[in-house]
């Protein structure tokens, strides 16, 4: 047995072992491979500590290891087609993509890692709705800055492919979203913040429930 958690954990871990045997095997220690292992090495690390601080519950359930292997852990590593592609094509991106991938990712992980500490510890202290901080605006913080990392790391590999898998994890996560939507939609305040909220980007004023 094993976890959800786990299962994602062995996937950022291997990330730049992997990276690195690319530009080992195919000869590329150019600033291209440089910027994709420094942005998504550093996105692991972040990831790890996230994990041993505040390391999401609903992951933490025990799962049978084939089923952990199919997902998530098959469906992530289809994100190295990137780093594959870029390193062994020796591809050379524009330079603008060095600092839109590097917004794009830090921006994301902002999003992302505050949202989650910020959800983790307040419901510690209480039930019910998060409607204030990053959640004030958009119902979905931290989807928004996982796109945009993953986003950023399309960009830094600049290929069409790793953009399909991109692709595919929005379409999960857009079911994800409504069924959050679906569940918070028992509370009898949900229908107030709905309107001044998009699910996923941040609405910029009022909006009529849909």
């Amino acid at each position: 047995m094993v976890t959800v958690n786990s299962a994602i954990n062995a996937h950022k871990i291997l990330v730049s072992p992997i990276v690195v045997a690319l530009m080992w095997h195919f000869h590329n220690w150019t600033a291209a491979a440089f910027l994709y292992l420094g942005l998504h090495g550093t996105y692991t690390l972040l990831w790890l500590i996230k994990q041993a601080v505040y390391a999401d519950k609903r992951f933490a359930q025990p799962i049978p290891l084939w089923i952990g292997l199919f997902t998530p852990f098959l469906p992530l590593m289809a994100y190295m087609i990137g780093p594959y592609l870029l390193i062994s094509e020796h591809t050379t991106p524009p330079n603008w993509i060095f600092a839109a991938a590097t917004f794009l990712v830090i921006l994301g992980v902002f999003l992302h890692y505050v949202s989650d500490a910020q959800k983790f510890f307040v419901l510690r202290v209480r039930n019910g709705l998060i409607e204030d901080g990053l959640f004030a605006r958009t119902r979905n913080p931290n989807y928004l800055g996982e796109l945009l990392i993953y986003g950023g790391f399309v960009l830094a590999s600049w290929h069409w492919q790793p953009a399909l898998v991109l692709a595919g994890w929005f379409l999960y996560f857009v079911r994800n979203m409504r069924r959050k939507d679906k569940s918070m939609s028992r509370r009898p305040e949900f229908t107030a913040y709905e309107q001044h909220t998009g699910m996923l980007f941040p609405a910029l004023g009022s909006r009529k429930a849909t």
